[in-house]
């Protein structure tokens, strides 16, 4: 692709230009203009609906084998292509490499999934307290669903949210983030080829004042489902609560990891660095709040600064590159003014948190990691989404199980320990949506419910069997023979 080349949207089962257009530009080297992406219009938002809406009933009533044919097939070629889409997204996200390679083969595993849920549909048959009568209970689709996903996971996210979506019988109107287009456009050219129907899946790239406001407002936009921000988050509530419409929201974390004294030291490193700053931080479920007890504090602060001065910053395109950019000049500005934040708290900074400068222009930081923190600093309580982490001192597993649970948000919560009883107390008593055991908080399998508490999730889990509760509605038939 070259800088002169032009993305629009997909509507209707047809690629048609934007109105206007955005230069989508590598975080690795800002030289690097990977193409312009479409900022569309409110009317170009509408007519996604529209068409959405259109083919909405015949979708509804495809077969199960319809739905796995072509769920199986947007998967295959997903996978096929790993190396391509995996690569784009290093380029405009500014992944890893491997890590954008890990996350197109997820992507392509949970249409697969999908595809043979569409051919388990389930239900159930009941006698009624009535004579002679039965009760049938069958799920059904809920119609047109609208998808809004954020840059940080730009082709796992939009998959473990479309794929459920086509599996269950729904239309679907889509908006992949405005920084991060490229992954979403070439999902939406997968998918124009996999036979789906025209105007089951559309795409629609642009901001979310914009498109996004129209499909949240739409009334024929039968539910939402949204990544994003709080803040944002808070807004979409608001407003398909005020018509009536389903909602579904991952609004982020400040994810703790406690390190007992009885921790393997090894283990507890390797767990906090992955989780704390691969993906450069930039996952929702990162353990930005390492909380260790007396005991082992001290070797964990010096073995975890030995391990990120080891971690190679660089393009993220560049073999043995461990920690790309950050996404955005205004992400990083973000991240340097927490590090300030912390500082002015009277936090130490024992290492890192500078912008770098390397061989090409980018938003590069090193990894960052604050120690002498309390639970109540800003870095603490705030998410910081960036390679940034901080170290609290606790005396003991009660007092660490407190802190790790003061807190508004409640994604995920991970604990290092060789003890049997304080893991299996820790898994009872952590207020989070998933907890880890001497596990990176930050991993999780597609077949299996992803979501939180609190003020990081509303509304009904995503991913596994568990998806069917968003993208359905509940039926029951009584029939008198």
């Amino acid at each position: 692709m070259s800088s002169t080349d032009v993305f629009g949207n997909f509507i209707g089962g047809s690629f048609s230009p934007a109105s206007d257009v955005l230069p989508n530009i590598n975080p690795s080297d800002l030289s690097d203009v990977i193409g312009e992406y479409g900022h569309s219009s409110v009317e170009e938002a509408n007519a996604a609906v529209a068409a959405a809406s259109a083919a909405a009933p015949g979708w509804a009533n495809s077969t199960p084998q319809e739905r796995f044919d072509i769920l199986d097939a947007i998967g295959t070629e997903i996978l096929a292509r790993k190396e391509e889409i995996g690569h784009m997204l290093a380029r405009e996200e500014g992944k890893t490499l491997p890590e954008g390679i890990g996350e197109t083969n997820r992507a392509g595993q949970i249409f697969k999934y999908f595809a043979g849920e569409a051919l388990r549909p389930g239900g159930e048959k009941i006698p009624s307290i009535r004579p002679n009568v039965d009760v049938e209970i069958i799920r059904q689709p809920i119609g047109v669903v609208g998808i809004i996903t954020p840059w940080n996971f730009p082709i796992a996210i939009p998959a473990w949210k479309i794929a459920p979506a086509l599996c269950f019988g729904n239309s679907v109107v889509f908006k992949p983030a405005e920084i991060s287009p490229a992954c979403g456009w070439l999902l939406a050219d997968i998918i124009s080829r996999s036979g789906l129907p025209e105007g089951v899946f559309n795409m629609v790239s642009g901001s979310g004042r914009e498109v996004g406001n129209v499909f949240v407002n739409h009334p024929d936009v039968a539910g939402i489902s949204f990544t994003g921000s709080q803040a944002v988050g808070h807004q979409v509530a608001t407003q398909c609560v005020a018509r009536q419409a389903k909602v579904q929201l991952e609004m982020g974390g400040k994810n703790p990891l406690v390190v007992l004294d009885d921790a393997n030291l090894e283990t507890a490193v390797n767990v906090a660095v992955n989780g704390a700053y691969f993906s450069t931080g930039q996952r929702c479920t990162a353990s930005s709040r390492l909380i260790v007890t007396d005991g082992i504090h001290d070797q964990f602060v010096e073995r975890v600064i030995e391990a990120i001065k080891g971690l190679k910053v660089g393009n993220a395109l560049a073999e043995g590159t461990q920690i790309g950019p950050v996404v955005s000049d205004d992400q990083l500005g973000k991240n340097l003014e927490y590090v300030e934040i912390g500082k002015s708290e009277g936090a130490t900074l024992a290492w890192g948190g500078e912008r770098l400068s390397l061989e090409t222009e980018g938003y590069y930081q090193a990894p960052a990691l604050f120690t002498d923190t309390s639970p109540e600093m800003r870095i603490n309580t705030e998410e910081i989404f960036g390679p940034v982490a901080s170290v609290i001192r606790v005396q003991g597993y009660e007092e660490a199980l407190a802190v790790a649970n003061d807190t508004e948000f409640g994604l995920s919560s991970g604990i290092c320990t060789t003890s049997l009883g304080y893991a299996r107390d820790f898994q009872k008593r952590a207020e989070a949506g998933m907890v880890m055991v001497n596990l990176p908080t930050a991993g999780v399998d597609y077949h299996v419910p992803f979501g939180g508490r609190k003020g990081s999730s509303y509304g009904s889990r995503e991913q596994g069997a568990y998806a069917a509760e968003f993208y359905t509605t509940v039926k029951t038939s009584y029939i008198s023979s």
